[in-house]
């Protein structure tokens, strides 16, 4: 009975099209107040970005599944609406996926997002992280998001973050930490 529940259950995630994401094992989320692991991956424009190129400025860096999907395009959308203010803040904006310098391109293109997607095709920074995920057997990044501050270090973290208000959850967090 018990293997039947379990197969009926997987049956279930299958056809619903459930998200289904775990993080590596052996790859921990990091936390506050550790040293953010350093990352050089190109952007958009096909130039590369490095954390260590960004010392001295906050780090708003965040994963997202995919380009030019819905809550994707939401939460893009909530971070160019206040590009402003986080420049104001002196933080730098970083989305992170594990689609290609193509797909971001387009998605910048589409959507006029004019921070920069860096492209993870390979998964090392998005697993580095801890925010390898899957769906549908193909590997994403979780929705996951690392306040950085300008000495290097992780000040906050946020997981399963909602699309739809993360941009003001990062400012909030931002200001307060900034005082």
């Amino acid at each position: 009975m018990k293997k039947f529940a379990h197969a009926a259950f997987a049956a279930a995630l299958v056809f619903s099209g459930a998200l289904v994401t775990a993080h590596a094992a052996d790859q921990p989320i990091p936390s506050a107040g550790q040293a953010a692991p350093t990352f050089s991956l190109p952007s958009q424009e096909g130039t590369p970005i490095s954390l260590d190129s960004l010392h001295g400025k906050w780090v708003v860096l965040y994963f997202y599944p995919k380009d030019m999907t819905t809550g994707c395009t939401i939460e893009a959308h909530g971070f160019q609406r206040d590009l402003p203010k986080f420049d104001a803040a002196g933080a730098v904006i970083l989305g992170v996926s594990v689609d290609t310098v193509d797909s971001h391109k387009q998605f910048c293109a589409k959507d006029s997002l004019t921070f920069h997607l860096l492209a993870d095709p390979d998964h090392k920074v998005v697993e580095s992280y801890g925010s390898l995920g899957s769906w549908n057997g193909n590997a994403m990044a979780q929705r996951n998001t690392f306040l950085i501050d300008p000495q290097g270090k992780i000040a906050k973290v946020w997981t399963k973050v909602d699309p739809s208000h993360h941009s003001e959850e990062v400012l909030t967090a931002l200001d307060e930490l900034k005082k």
